[in-house]
């Protein structure tokens, strides 16, 4: 894939809608940051409770594979957030060699009330936006990750 710098001046439509994309990813950044710090967390920690709500318990090292991340970085987070009690470490049912990673009960709600102001917002800004132009946005947002992200795998590190 062409990397951004190397693309032929776009249209005035393609450029505008990549600004929105900006102005959009700004916004939505700092809404989701003072949420997140609301509730005492960074990016990083709240990555791990919503990957532990989603897929339920698991290993340390396939919570690192997950976030990808290393295994060192997510037994840092995994100090802080058991420190405030959201997850708790355990002996993995079957294989003693390996932790096990929970939510507790105080990561669960704190998790349940992230999910809650997604929906709310959610609510508040597709409210009146007639489901086949709801339907038609989602599957634009989604071919445009799609790019990014392979114009992202293709950028050197």
């Amino acid at each position: 894939m062409k990397s951004l710098h190397d693309m032929p001046d776009r249209p005035v439509p393609a450029r505008a809608a990549l600004d929105r994309l900006f102005e959009l990813a700004e916004v939505l950044g700092g809404i989701m940051q003072r949420g997140m710090a609301e509730k005492g967390l960074t990016t990083a920690r709240a990555g791990v409770l919503w990957a532990l709500f989603h897929g339920g318990p698991v290993t340390q090292r396939a919570l690192a594979a997950r976030l990808g991340v290393t295994p060192r970085n997510v037994t840092g987070l995994l100090d802080a957030l058991q420190e405030d009690g959201l997850v708790v470490r355990g002996v993995h049912p079957t294989d003693r060699r390996a932790t096990l990673v929970s939510l507790t009960h105080e990561g669960r709600s704190v998790t349940s009330a992230l999910r809650g102001g997604r929906d709310e917002l959610a609510a508040v800004l597709f409210a009146d936006v007639p489901a086949d132009q709801l339907d038609t946005f989602v599957a634009t947002l989604g071919l445009v990750t799609e790019r990014l992200r392979a114009v992202g795998a293709d950028s050197p590190e």
